[in-house]
């Protein structure tokens, strides 16, 4: 008699992926478990200091508790507020470090970009040159951001020429700042302090009509996401044929 085929849809290595055959993103839980891990390498006390300011929420809900007598109330109340200090503590720890990490590498300030909160979207790579001094364009409530990497001086013209660009095809309030720690230039873990303090210009139908505009200019150049590794250069294109 046939031995039936195993069923493959069932087993771990299948329900790991997704369709397509694609891996699922790790969860939540999950998530968390890794960021203490780099916290953990990178900063050794912030973790215990997160959770020592977890215990002393919790020890003043039970003194609280002591001094009224509602102990329910008090532990009700400071359990669930205990953990979130500690949380919010934990995260803010982990946000220095993912700066401090970033920190001087090509591609941080588009990192920054695509985790900041709000209404924004980011295109990244939109003007750049050999020496790989980047401009990013950030399109928000305030109107068009525009955000370099590199060199002061070299970001000077291609920061101008995107400028252009943009106005070419919508009329909108266009900011420009670069990520460095030159002179005018803001620190990686500024930068999104910089841009949520910027005005809000424009409605949510303008925002919508602007990015719309902007599909009209020529496609941006592919960017690799994330961080890119320190002295690479743009590759030069081909030479022209004499006929």
């Amino acid at each position: 008699m046939a031995k039936k085929p195993k069923d493959t849809q069932n087993s771990p290595a299948a329900g790991a992926k997704g369709k397509g055959g694609a891996e699922k993103p790790p969860g939540r839980f999950k998530q968390i478990g890794m960021v203490a891990k780099v916290v953990r390498q990178q900063s050794p006390k912030s973790i215990p200091i997160a959770v020592g300011v977890a215990l002393v929420v919790l020890a003043l809900a039970v003194l609280g508790g002591f001094l009224t007598g509602s102990w329910l109330y008090w532990l009700l109340l400071g359990v669930p507020v205990a953990f979130l200090v500690g949380f919010i503590v934990f995260t803010r720890s982990a946000q220095r470090i993912q700066y401090k990490m970033l920190d001087g590498q090509l591609g941080a300030g588009m990192a920054v970009l695509e985790n900041m909160r709000g209404d924004w979207s980011v295109d990244a790579g939109v003007n750049a040159n050999r020496n790989m001094d980047i401009v990013h364009r950030a399109v928000g409530r305030p109107g068009v951001v525009l955000v370099g990497e590199g060199d002061p001086q070299r970001l000077k013209p291609l920061i101008a020429a995107e400028r252009k660009r943009v106005a070419r095809v919508a009329t909108t309030p266009i900011y420009d700042v670069q990520v460095g720690h030159g002179e005018g230039q803001v620190a990686i873990a500024d930068l999104q302090k910089r841009m949520l303090k910027l005005p809000r210009n424009l409605d949510k139908a303008e925002v919508a009509e602007l990015r719309y505009r902007l599909k009209a200019l020529p496609a941006a150049m592919q960017m690799p996401k994330g961080p890119m590794p320190k002295g690479v250069k743009m590759p030069k294109g081909p030479r022209p044929q004499n006929r």
